[in-house]
Protein backbone atom coordinates (compact mmCIF):
# COMPACT_ATOMS: atom_id res chain seq x y z
CA UNK A 1 0.00 0.00 0.00
CA UNK A 2 1.18 3.42 -0.71
CA UNK A 3 0.22 6.87 0.13
CA UNK A 4 0.60 9.30 -2.54
CA UNK A 5 3.33 11.29 -0.97
CA UNK A 6 5.80 11.54 -3.66
CA UNK A 7 9.25 10.91 -2.17
CA UNK A 8 11.42 11.48 -5.36
CA UNK A 9 11.53 12.48 -8.37
CA UNK A 10 13.49 10.00 -10.36
CA UNK A 11 14.29 9.58 -14.10
CA UNK A 12 14.13 6.52 -16.37
CA UNK A 13 17.70 5.84 -17.37
CA UNK A 14 17.02 3.16 -20.18
CA UNK A 15 14.07 1.18 -21.84
CA UNK A 16 14.28 -2.43 -22.91
CA UNK A 17 11.79 -3.68 -25.51
CA UNK A 18 10.76 -7.43 -24.63
CA UNK A 19 8.07 -7.80 -27.27
CA UNK A 20 4.85 -7.94 -24.70
CA UNK A 21 6.30 -6.12 -22.16
CA UNK A 22 9.51 -3.93 -21.43
CA UNK A 23 11.61 -3.43 -18.45
CA UNK A 24 12.54 0.38 -17.06
CA UNK A 25 15.80 0.99 -15.73
CA UNK A 26 15.02 4.30 -13.13
CA UNK A 27 17.62 6.52 -11.14
CA UNK A 28 16.34 7.33 -7.65
CA UNK A 29 18.81 7.67 -4.91
CA UNK A 30 16.16 7.90 -2.59
CA UNK A 31 13.84 4.69 -3.04
CA UNK A 32 16.94 2.67 -3.67
CA UNK A 33 18.16 2.43 -0.48
CA UNK A 34 18.25 -1.00 0.61
CA UNK A 35 15.92 -2.22 -1.88
CA UNK A 36 16.14 -5.48 -3.46
CA UNK A 37 14.50 -7.77 -5.72
CA UNK A 38 10.75 -8.69 -5.51
CA UNK A 39 10.12 -5.12 -3.55
CA UNK A 40 7.04 -2.45 -4.82
CA UNK A 41 7.95 0.87 -5.74
CA UNK A 42 5.10 3.08 -7.24
CA UNK A 43 6.05 4.95 -10.33
CA UNK A 44 4.08 7.50 -11.80
CA UNK A 45 1.44 5.52 -9.63
CA UNK A 46 1.47 2.17 -10.77
CA UNK A 47 2.90 -0.26 -8.62
CA UNK A 48 6.14 -1.90 -10.35
CA UNK A 49 8.48 -4.83 -8.71
CA UNK A 50 11.82 -4.12 -8.55
CA UNK A 51 14.04 -6.89 -10.84
CA UNK A 52 17.03 -5.80 -10.12
CA UNK A 53 19.36 -3.00 -7.91
CA UNK A 54 22.27 -1.44 -8.40
CA UNK A 55 23.63 2.21 -7.05
CA UNK A 56 20.89 4.49 -7.35
CA UNK A 57 19.14 2.77 -10.10
CA UNK A 58 16.49 -0.10 -10.25
CA UNK A 59 14.83 -2.07 -13.34
CA UNK A 60 11.15 -3.11 -13.24
CA UNK A 61 9.09 -5.22 -15.84
CA UNK A 62 6.00 -3.44 -17.72
CA UNK A 63 3.69 -5.98 -18.91
CA UNK A 64 1.69 -4.54 -21.96
CA UNK A 65 -1.77 -4.75 -19.87
CA UNK A 66 -0.11 -2.20 -17.66
CA UNK A 67 1.20 0.00 -20.70
CA UNK A 68 -1.97 -0.10 -22.28
CA UNK A 69 -4.05 1.13 -19.19
CA UNK A 70 -1.46 3.84 -18.09
CA UNK A 71 0.74 5.98 -19.44
CA UNK A 72 3.89 4.79 -18.71
CA UNK A 73 3.91 3.93 -22.59
CA UNK A 74 4.22 6.91 -23.21
CA UNK A 75 7.68 7.36 -21.19
CA UNK A 76 11.53 7.26 -23.34
CA UNK A 77 14.83 7.66 -21.82
CA UNK A 78 15.13 11.10 -19.97
CA UNK A 79 11.17 11.21 -18.96
CA UNK A 80 11.25 12.36 -15.17
CA UNK A 81 8.50 9.73 -12.93
CA UNK A 82 7.15 10.18 -9.18
CA UNK A 83 8.77 7.33 -7.20
CA UNK A 84 7.23 6.28 -4.05
CA UNK A 85 8.30 2.92 -1.72
CA UNK A 86 5.22 1.55 0.13
CA UNK A 87 3.91 2.50 3.68
CA UNK A 88 5.24 0.35 6.39
CA UNK A 89 3.42 -0.52 9.01
CA UNK A 90 3.43 1.87 11.58
CA UNK A 91 3.86 4.84 9.54
CA UNK A 92 1.80 7.74 9.04
CA UNK A 93 -0.33 7.97 6.32
CA UNK A 94 0.34 10.81 5.27
CA UNK A 95 -2.28 11.21 1.94
CA UNK A 96 -4.86 8.54 1.56
CA UNK A 97 -4.96 4.91 0.93
CA UNK A 98 -3.23 4.14 -2.37
CA UNK A 99 -3.31 1.05 -3.96
CA UNK A 100 -0.93 1.60 -7.41
CA UNK A 101 -3.38 0.04 -8.99
CA UNK A 102 -4.22 3.04 -11.78
CA UNK A 103 -8.25 3.00 -12.82
CA UNK A 104 -7.60 4.91 -16.25
CA UNK A 105 -5.74 7.82 -17.42
CA UNK A 106 -6.74 11.75 -18.00
CA UNK A 107 -5.20 14.49 -19.92
CA UNK A 108 -4.14 17.95 -18.07
CA UNK A 109 -6.36 20.32 -20.23
CA UNK A 110 -4.94 23.59 -18.59
CA UNK A 111 -2.92 25.08 -15.85
CA UNK A 112 -3.99 28.19 -14.04
CA UNK A 113 -0.97 30.20 -11.77
CA UNK A 114 -1.70 32.35 -9.06
CA UNK A 115 0.95 33.40 -6.88
CA UNK A 116 1.24 30.81 -4.26
CA UNK A 117 -0.63 28.13 -5.80
CA UNK A 118 -1.55 26.68 -9.18
CA UNK A 119 -4.74 25.08 -10.04
CA UNK A 120 -4.44 22.56 -12.74
CA UNK A 121 -7.79 21.12 -14.60
CA UNK A 122 -7.73 17.22 -15.83
CA UNK A 123 -9.87 15.26 -18.23
CA UNK A 124 -11.78 12.33 -16.18
CA UNK A 125 -12.97 9.15 -18.28
CA UNK A 126 -16.80 9.22 -18.14
CA UNK A 127 -16.71 5.45 -15.90
CA UNK A 128 -14.27 7.07 -13.39
CA UNK A 129 -16.51 10.21 -12.66
CA UNK A 130 -18.99 9.22 -10.44
CA UNK A 131 -15.68 8.13 -7.40
CA UNK A 132 -14.67 11.86 -8.24
CA UNK A 133 -16.62 14.31 -5.81
CA UNK A 134 -15.71 17.84 -4.26
CA UNK A 135 -13.16 17.67 -1.65
CA UNK A 136 -12.31 14.25 -1.75
CA UNK A 137 -9.02 12.42 -2.16
CA UNK A 138 -7.77 11.22 -6.04
CA UNK A 139 -4.54 9.83 -7.30
CA UNK A 140 -3.05 11.99 -10.50
CA UNK A 141 0.27 9.96 -11.36
CA UNK A 142 1.07 8.59 -8.31
CA UNK A 143 0.37 11.61 -5.77
CA UNK A 144 -2.46 12.36 -3.22
CA UNK A 145 -4.15 15.00 -3.96
CA UNK A 146 -7.83 16.46 -2.87
CA UNK A 147 -10.13 17.50 -5.35
CA UNK A 148 -11.57 21.39 -5.79
CA UNK A 149 -13.93 20.70 -8.09
CA UNK A 150 -15.34 18.02 -9.82
CA UNK A 151 -17.52 18.19 -13.39
CA UNK A 152 -18.98 15.11 -15.41
CA UNK A 153 -15.61 14.94 -17.51
CA UNK A 154 -13.33 16.95 -15.32
CA UNK A 155 -11.89 17.50 -12.19
CA UNK A 156 -9.50 20.74 -10.57
CA UNK A 157 -6.28 20.37 -8.30
CA UNK A 158 -4.62 23.25 -6.58
CA UNK A 159 -1.21 22.49 -6.09
CA UNK A 160 1.13 24.03 -3.64
CA UNK A 161 5.13 25.24 -4.14
CA UNK A 162 6.18 21.93 -2.93
CA UNK A 163 4.22 19.65 -5.08
CA UNK A 164 5.20 21.96 -8.14
CA UNK A 165 9.03 21.42 -7.72
CA UNK A 166 9.43 17.97 -5.88
CA UNK A 167 6.29 16.17 -8.60
CA UNK A 168 6.29 15.54 -12.18
CA UNK A 169 3.04 17.71 -12.17
CA UNK A 170 4.73 20.54 -11.71
CA UNK A 171 6.72 20.05 -15.71
CA UNK A 172 3.08 18.43 -17.42
CA UNK A 173 2.03 20.51 -19.97
CA UNK A 174 -1.77 20.32 -21.55
CA UNK A 175 -2.49 17.70 -23.55
CA UNK A 176 0.26 15.61 -21.18
CA UNK A 177 -1.15 12.00 -20.30
CA UNK A 178 -1.57 11.14 -16.23
CA UNK A 179 -2.53 8.33 -14.04
CA UNK A 180 -5.37 8.50 -12.39
CA UNK A 181 -6.73 6.09 -9.20
CA UNK A 182 -9.92 7.00 -7.60
CA UNK A 183 -10.11 6.23 -4.29
CA UNK A 184 -10.65 2.83 -3.26
CA UNK A 185 -12.98 3.38 -0.54
CA UNK A 186 -15.75 4.55 -3.16
CA UNK A 187 -15.10 1.37 -5.17
CA UNK A 188 -16.04 -0.82 -1.63
CA UNK A 189 -18.93 1.59 -0.75
CA UNK A 190 -20.03 1.48 -4.34
CA UNK A 191 -20.24 -2.65 -4.51
CA UNK A 192 -21.60 -2.79 -0.69
CA UNK A 193 -24.63 -0.83 -1.60
CA UNK A 194 -25.15 -2.90 -5.04
CA UNK A 195 -25.04 -5.89 -3.07
CA UNK A 196 -27.44 -4.59 -0.53
CA UNK A 197 -30.40 -3.52 -3.30
CA UNK A 198 -29.54 -7.13 -4.78
CA UNK A 199 -30.36 -8.80 -1.17
CA UNK A 200 -33.31 -6.70 0.05
CA UNK A 201 -35.25 -7.78 -3.72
Amino acid sequence: MFTGIVEELGEITAVENLGDACRFRLRGPVVTQGAKHGDSIAVNGVCLTVVDHEGDEFTADVMAETLDRSSLGALGVGSRVNLERPTAVGDRLGGHIVQGHVDGTGEVLERKPSENWEIIKISLPADLSRYVVEKGSITVDGISLTVVDAGPDYFTVSLIPTTLALTTLGLKQPGAPVNLEVDVVAKYVERLLASGQGAGK
